[in-house]
């Protein structure tokens, strides 16, 4: 996309392809989306003369994005805008090349829905409808509508952000800048905000920072108006080599910190319960966390019954789901579940949760077998320190 430019890896990009299904979902999009904006003439230096087939590749892999996500809609909204605007055969692009590939796309999805759902549903329709029209996203909690540019985005860039800056500038490749920008902005509105949401994008913020580190390495670059290039450079300049030992020095310990330390007390709990199943030594588990919190039967691997507490949007404003009743109030919550369901032999829980029902779980004869370091600092709620397995010892 940015001729001679240099890309760097990013810690973010490596978490989220290791990071749970909707991770998954967020990386294959994202490639999607950079391979699909090669093929489209209106963001490229200089369209050759198979533009037209070229958009075709384009227009398929930005179907295959959408139909894994919708909202990758709002890239090629932009990107369709553009390639509109600068085609001179424009009935032809909207008749003959988008419509037929979207419908078919749409339509093998609707198809793939029918065999997995038993019915025929249209899912991005479903999307739409809770995501926007009814922000039903919102009710996994909001940020204020600056996140993404004070805190969202520039955490994900990490150390490549001035790069990121600088190659934008030198580079001039505005398209992609209004396209980053765009992305940002239109995400902002939406009160509920990711980071895996804008990941499509944190390439392209790569690919400019990587723009930046061609120019310190070779001022002549094309597109570049700086000094003159010389051919042939017998070692990298000193500022080359103290940018890339900035970079290198700054995110491979937060890719190691974050990868191998941080919130790996869920991983940890399962694969400890996993070795004591393989033994016999575990019947049923009831997580008392918030929902979602462990990778579940993923890394169990037997066939154990397991709970955890429900966070599915009830239609109703108002109206609180399980995991927030638990977490307003978790000692009447417990006692409660006690009278009306058999005790599992083993429950899970964080640390903050655990103060208030200690004495509880004392009075039902558990007692803890194992706890887990979680984590240094809080994220989204109270400080998850540890993570703790209560075993339950019979009378």
């Amino acid at each position: 996309m940015l001729q001679n430019g240099l890309s760097f890896p990013s810690w973010p990009i490596g978490l989220c392809s290791i990071f749970l299904c909707a991770r998954y979902q967020n990386s294959l999009e994202t490639v999607l989306t950079i391979v699909s904006l090669y093929f489209w003439p209106c963001m490229r230096s200089s369209s050759g003369t198979s533009s037209t087939v070229s958009r075709k590749w384009g227009l398929v892999f930005a179907a295959l994005a959408c139909a894994i996500r919708p909202t990758s809609a709002i890239i090629w909204l932009y990107v369709g805008l553009l390639e509109f605007v600068k085609a001179r055969d424009k009935l032809k692009l909207i008749f003959l090349e988008v419509a037929p590939i979207r419908i078919l796309v749409l339509g093998l999805t609707c198809l793939l829905d029918r065999i997995m759902y038993g019915t025929w549903i249209l899912v991005p329709l479903n999307f739409l409808k809770f995501n926007f029209l009814s922000s039903g996203g919102d009710y996994y909690g909001t940020h204020k509508w600056h996140w993404y540019f004070t805190q969202g985005f520039p955490v994900m860039i990490f150390s490549y952000l001035p790069f990121c800056i600088a190659g934008i500038i030198y580079s001039k490749h505005w398209r992609y800048a209004c396209l980053l920008a765009w992305v940002l902005t239109f995400y902002s509105v939406l009160g509920h905000k990711e980071f895996r949401f804008v990941l499509p994008v944190l390439p392209i913020a790569l690919i400019f920072s990587g723009y930046c580190l061609a120019v310190i390495e070779d001022p002549g670059l094309p597109g570049y108006k700086g000094k003159e290039s010389s051919k042939k450079l017998a070692k990298s300049s000193p500022k080359m080599i103290l940018a890339l030992i900035f970079l290198l020095a700054t995110n491979i310990p937060m890719a190691l910190y974050m990868s191998l330390v941080h919130q790996r007390g869920p991983e940890d709990v399962m694969n400890h319960l996993a070795r004591e199943a393989r033994h016999g030594k575990v019947k049923n588990i009831l997580f008392l966390t918030p929902c979602h919190a462990t990778p579940y039967y993923s890394l169990l691997h037997h066939d154990l019954p397991m709970r955890f507490l429900d966070c599915t949007p009830s239609e109703e404003k108002g109206v609180l789901d399980e995991s927030d009743r638990f977490l307003m109030d978790p000692v009447p919550f417990l006692s409660e579940y006690a009278k009306n369901k058999s005790l599992p032999s083993h429950i899970v829980l964080f640390d903050w949760e655990e103060q208030k029902l200690k004495s509880l779980l004392n009075s039902y004869d558990y007692r803890e077998e194992r706890r887990f370091f979680n984590a240094h600092f809080k994220v989204d709620r109270e400080l998850e320190a540890s993570i703790v397995v209560y075993v339950h010892t019979g009378r």
